[in-house]
């Protein structure tokens, strides 16, 4: 089989594994106090779970970026954002909306152009040095720093640190992939090696923890900020430092251009149709307000006509 069939196959699994995972997250989110710290999270069962199959995820992931390079598979995975979208939907016990299917149309769209751009190459063989795998880790590591500050809209910002985080270890993993397969990239065990797979682990479940952490927001828009900062994280390294390029010369660039303004519009489609949602949710969580004590006059009609101006009736609260 054509290796870049393989690597499509292999990247639409994956992406049904990340959005069950994150409709798993989703409902844990919704669940769970914002005060609730990470290791009485990490005693829930739901939060295995949707480690589980983001772990399922990851793996088709690895396979797959040994067949297609980064450019090929990272677009794919936003088809994580079109599977959970009806998914969550059920989840929440209502049906798709119009809004919502605008937005995963224009997003598929968005996906078929940067496919087009993307091109059929197979996978790269170049990987990272160690200075280059440090000075990516370091500035990953800063820029979510930055991300992670206290401040306004933080589910947002939090979704788009995990999606760099979840690029970057992507990126990270595909020199690890090529390095161990290929015995010619250099030796099984060296520092390169070792500071790459620790640097992976570190951001694959610091990914996982600020994605739980937007996903306290809803589902849709924190996710569709997680799928597309994800590829174009992934997609700047290997353009910057593993020699891959888009196809296609003009053209290509055009439709790149094309399907990012397609995908960033279903992105924003998808935002309104997340906050829509939300807002007859948050309504009914609003308790009723206690009933006003109501003043009952107590007097016969004579007494009534009898009662000279000025004199107070006799009340008494009911209820």
């Amino acid at each position: 089989m054509n290796a870049t069939l393989i690597a499509v196959a292999l990247s639409l699994v994956s992406a049904a594994a990340y959005a069950l995972a994150a409709v798993a997250q989703a409902r844990l989110a919704g669940r769970t106090e914002p005060s609730t710290g990470v290791l009485r999270m990490l005693r829930r069962g739901a939060w295995w779970s949707a480690v589980g199959l983001n772990a399922a995820g990851a793996l088709l992931h690895v396979v797959a970026l040994k067949y297609g390079p980064l450019t090929l598979v990272q677009p794919l995975g936003a088809l994580t954002l079109v599977a959970a979208v009806p998914l969550g939907a059920r989840s929440a016990g209502r049906r798709v909306t119009r809004t919502e299917w605008r937005g995963t149309v224009l997003t598929l769209l968005g996906l078929g152009a940067l496919l087009l751009a993307a091109g059929g190459g197979g996978a790269a063989h170049r990987t990272l040095t160690l200075p280059e795998a440090l000075g990516v880790g370091g500035a990953t590591m800063a820029v979510v720093a930055v991300l992670g500050r206290p401040g306004s809209r933080p589910g947002l910002r939090h979704a788009t640190a995990a999606g760099i985080t979840s690029g970057v270890a992507s990126a990270l993993t595909q020199t690890l992939t090529v390095a161990v397969t290929d015995h010619t990239t250099g030796p099984l065990v060296s520092w390169r090696l070792v500071t790459v797979a620790l640097f992976i682990s570190v951001f694959a479940m610091g990914g996982l923890l600020l994605a739980q952490i937007a996903f306290r927001r809803g589902l849709g828009a924190p996710l569709a900020v997680v799928t597309l900062a994800n590829p174009v994280a992934a997609a700047a390294v290997g353009t910057a430092l593993l020699g891959e390029r888009l196809q296609g010369g003009v053209a290509g660039l055009v439709s790149a251009l094309f399907g990012t303004a397609a995908a960033v519009g279903g992105v924003i489609l998808l935002s309104r149709a997340t906050a829509k949602a939300a807002g007859p949710a948050a309504a009914d969580t609003v308790p009723p307000a206690a009933p006003a004590p109501s003043r009952v006059v107590i007097c016969s009609p004579r007494a009534r006509h009898r009662q000279p101006r000025g004199a107070e009736a006799v009340t008494s609260r009911a209820g």
